[in-house]
């Protein structure tokens, strides 16, 4: 891997001297496809098989069959996690997509609080002469009225400070006769009419005004204007209610989608699943300005709550320690670009620490306790959230799904370019591998990519393995070709490539492998049948990485992974049922001498893996998956040690504590059986005067990794009788 030294860091560098002159604690894998719901194109960590699937879901019905079925993704988690506890699993989705929403609502206590308004915009005939308009309502006895003037250039509307009443139960004239409000230049004379037992409030121009401004009636609390025919000017506008606070899911797709305004029996959500939630507010305290908030299963109901959640003692006041967005967090991450690198970029200020939601639009109540622990302003009660779940029964809205999305109850409801319903298992073809098209931008090629290039960068997410199950090399190859220059690049991290798809000979393996020259990659045939264990009784075809990824796992668990992922020992595919045919030892050959690492089936033993071998042509160390594994192994650790070393004083001490990270180290592998002999160098002889001046620090690591014993010969010489055996 060719690196630049421009910035401070640690720079690692291979020199391969093994060509032949003829012929730690775990690290996670990164796993990338499609899923049922969960956070798109955002690497998110799981670190158990429940807990992928409450991030990203499992079975789901698909849109061509409605039989129920799994992403290939959700099968490779599965195995996956059998034998690690960490793997980052990246969502693919194209087009357009989105989370869900909820607006919580305000108890709405306060008068300022529940009110309708009708804008009213001057017209130039009406005022700016001093030519008479009316603007008049007619209302139940009772109700407050504020007449607002609002600016269109000036920003803010002002309150005139003039409140109109009518009195309750009274048409009496007198009562508001003569009172006069300022409306942007506007004098308007209010006067009062009984007309068939109701009162009416009549504004007249009396002076030129200014075109374009405008001025708002605002009924206050209690009231709509449902209850108001407005005669002239202005519009019959609903009531609007603020909001406490917004909800919105860390999922994305319509699955999220389950707000219902219609109230069905014990609450329950039409749309309600497993695959959505809800949320509840309870025990509001106006005394304290704290709430609890609930997040709910969507397919709960109110006999029988399943709470996923509990956020108790929750405030509106920014400056509270259980201030809302500090207790559940706002934070959440945009996939942007700059030039041609992706990466992360965070908004809100506060860590998430809820599983399922974030917080928005928070409508503040700023020290809402004063010195001595009483409400300050006593109308900030209104700002509160109302108890119970709203009108849309604590749902969630407006999720948009990609190119392939589900409804709120798991069923597929769209495929690749025409809809279609997705391929999955072994109906995989080019142009529609469970629902997408990775060849083309926006079909699945630009989630995938997007996903491979936030991945490239070692020093965010520190992944040895990258698995893409459902890309296939003979038909997908801009993909999987990604995929392997992600992992040259970082230098640090191994891909397993699937060779080619269902139902094909072994010469089309084959013919991908000599394709293909690195030694950070590796292919392996046949497909294999394993049992769904989400779907009783039912058995699937997949391609092999899909179960690969749990041998690797597997191997760095009871062995290291400088130990081959091979054989009976530690490459036995135990969940597979059988091979998608029985390779011979004709058929292993011809694999193997192609770098493909050969499935094997050998009775008595089952599945087997019966290859180690990377991608790389020419013959070396290198060419086997331990070598390599061991190599990414070793690097991580001392880049990271050593790390600690940068800006440090380059003196004999700072070498001298490399060596004590580093020798220790590479002794335990040695013990381990992953080196034969080892030698590190960092001294005078590589720093010398002139490199120190060039603030460099230079270290020699010279290793000899253990071999493995692929090949038993064993001759069997048959002598006669009293013959005396060799020494």
């Amino acid at each position: 891997m060719a690196e630049k030294i421009i910035s401070p860091g640690v720079f690692t560098n291979e020199i391969d001297q093994t060509f032949l002159p003829t012929a730690v604690a775990d690290i996670g894998a990164a796993l990338i496809g499609p899923t049922l719901k969960g956070p798109a194109g955002i690497p998110t960590v799981v670190t158990s098989f429940s807990d992928f699937q409450a991030k990203f879901g499992d079975v789901f019905k698909n849109g061509s069959t409605g039989s129920s079925v799994q992403f290939l993704t959700s099968h490779t988690a599965e195995e996956y996690l059998k034998n690690s506890d960490s793997l980052t699993v990246v969502r693919v989705m194209d087009g357009t997509f989105g989370p869900a929403t909820a607006n919580v609502g305000t108890s709405g206590s306060a008068v300022a609080a529940n009110k309708a308004t009708s804008s009213i915009t001057m017209a130039p005939a009406a005022f700016g002469t001093a030519t008479d308009d009316e603007f008049q309502i007619t209302n139940k006895a009772g109700t407050e009225f504020r007449f607002i003037a609002a600016d269109p250039v000036g920003g803010v509307p002002a309150d005139t400070g003039t409140t109109f009443y009518h009195a309750t139960g009274s048409n009496t004239a007198g009562y508001i006769d003569n009172l006069v409000a300022k409306i942007n230049a506007v004098t308007s004379t209010v006067g009062v009419t009984a007309t068939d037992g109701t009162s009416a409030i009549q504004i007249t121009a009396s002076e030129a005004g200014v075109n374009g401004n405008s001025f708002t009636v605002d009924t206050g609390s209690g009231t709509s204007f449902s209850d108001i025919a407005t005669l002239s000017g202005g519009t019959n506008a609903g009531g609007s209610t603020t909001n406490a606070f917004v909800l919105k899911t860390i999922a994305d797709g319509t699955i999220m989608n389950n707000a219902s305004s219609t109230s069905v029996k014990n609450n329950i959500l039409v749309s309600g699943s497993k695959h959505n939630i809800r949320y509840e507010v309870s025990n509001v305290n106006n005394s304290k300005g704290s709430f609890s908030l609930l997040i709910r299963a969507g397919n709960d109901n109110e006999k029988r709550k399943q709470t996923l959640e509990t956020f108790t003692n929750v405030t509106l006041d920014p400056n509270s320690p259980n201030y809302i967005s500090k207790v559940i967090g706002d934070q959440r991450q945009t996939v942007k670009t700059d030039g041609t690198t992706k990466y992360l970029q965070f908004s809100g200020s506060f860590s998430n620490k809820s599983r399922f939601v974030t917080v928005e639009s928070v409508n503040n109540t700023v020290d809402y306790l004063n010195e001595n622990g009483d409400v300050r302003l006593p109308a900030a009660s209104a700002s509160l959230p109302n108890i119970g779940s709203g009108s849309s029964l604590g749902g969630f809205s407006g999720g948009a799904d990609g190119h392939s999305g589900f409804d709120a109850l798991g069923n597929q409801t769209a495929g690749h370019a025409s809809a279609t319903p997705a391929n999955m298992y072994e109906k995989l073809t080019s142009t529609n591998t469970q629902g997408f098209n990775p060849g083309v931008a926006g079909r699945g090629k630009t989630g995938y990519e997007e996903a491979l290039d936030l991945l490239s960068n070692q020093d965010e997410f520190d992944i040895n393995l990258i698995l893409i199950p459902g890309i296939i090399h003979n038909v997908h190859s801009t993909i999987s070709n990604k995929a392997i220059d992600v992992c040259e690049d970082r230098g640090d991290c191994f891909a397993i490539i699937d060779p080619v798809l269902y139902d094909k000979n072994p010469s089309h393996a084959v013919t991908e492998a000599e394709a293909v020259d690195s030694n950070f990659a590796a292919m392996y045939y046949p497909w294999i049948k394993v049992p769904d264990s989400q779907v009783a009784g039912t058995q699937r075809w997949v391609p092999p990485s899909v179960a690969l990824g749990g041998i690797y796992a597997f191997n760095d668990r009871v062995a290291h992974p400088w130990f081959a992922p091979a054989g009976l020992n530690r490459g036995g595919i135990t969940t597979a049922i059988q091979a998608e045919r029985k390779l011979t030892q004709a058929n292993r050959d011809t694999l193997y001498d192609a770098n493909v690492n050969p499935i094997a089936t050998f009775p008595g033993q089952g599945v087997t893996v019966f290859g180690q071998k990377t991608l790389q042509k020419k013959a070396s160390a290198l060419d086997r998956i331990n070598v390599r594994r061991l190599l990414i192994r070793v690097k991580k650790f001392v880049a990271s040690s050593s790390r600690f070393l940068v800006f440090e004083q380059n003196t004999a001490a700072t070498r001298r504590r490399f060596l004590g990270i580093v020798n220790p180290f590479l002794e335990q592998v040695q013990a381990q059986s992953g080196l034969s002999a080892f030698r590190v160098v960092m001294d005078e002889s590589n720093n010398t005067p002139d490199t120190i001046d060039r603030n460099l620090l230079v270290g020699q690591l010279f290793l000899q990794p253990t071999r493995t014993a692929e090949f038993i010969v064993l001759d069997f010489t048959i002598q006669p009788t009293g013959a005396s055996f060799p020494e």
